[in-house]
């Protein structure tokens, strides 16, 4: 049985839920492994990073967006992890531009981090992971 389709701005308001939720416990590891921990921020920023995705997979498949079917779920998976390993160099890269060379400050810069990130998984994953 094929779920529900689900139209463009359902799927914005549900990827904005997702993808709240997911900064939270995101921002959430890095500031309790930076702050609490003394680990490099930097390195609290790919953890937390990288257990928010797997939060988000499964909410993104399950719920955001019209996943095919075609493939298979290691595929789909597959997929997702390439694009999010993707999405974590491009946040990387901005928190280093923007604490080692603009100066701002890395809970701030995280935010931007975030946000930018936040466009490029919304159209990677529309792209690459759902049906035309």
């Amino acid at each position: 049985m094929e779920k529900e389709k689900k139209s463009l701005v359902q799927q914005i308001l549900r990827f904005g839920i997702v993808g709240g939720s997911a900064f939270v416990i995101d921002y959430g590891i890095m500031i309790f492994l930076t702050e609490l921990v003394g680990v490099n921020y930097l390195l609290s920023c790919g953890i937390s990073f990288a257990v928010s995705v797997v939060y988000n997979y499964i909410l993104s498949i399950c719920w955001v967006f019209n996943i095919s079917g075609q493939r298979s779920k290691q595929q789909d998976f597959f997929i997702f992890m390439l694009l999010s390993i993707i999405g974590l160099g491009i946040n990387q890269l901005m928190m280093w531009v923007c604490v080692e060379c603009v100066g701002i400050f890395y809970m701030l810069a995280k935010i931007i981090a975030t946000a930018i990130v936040m466009v490029y998984n919304f159209v990677t994953r529309k792209l690459f992971l759902e049906k035309a």
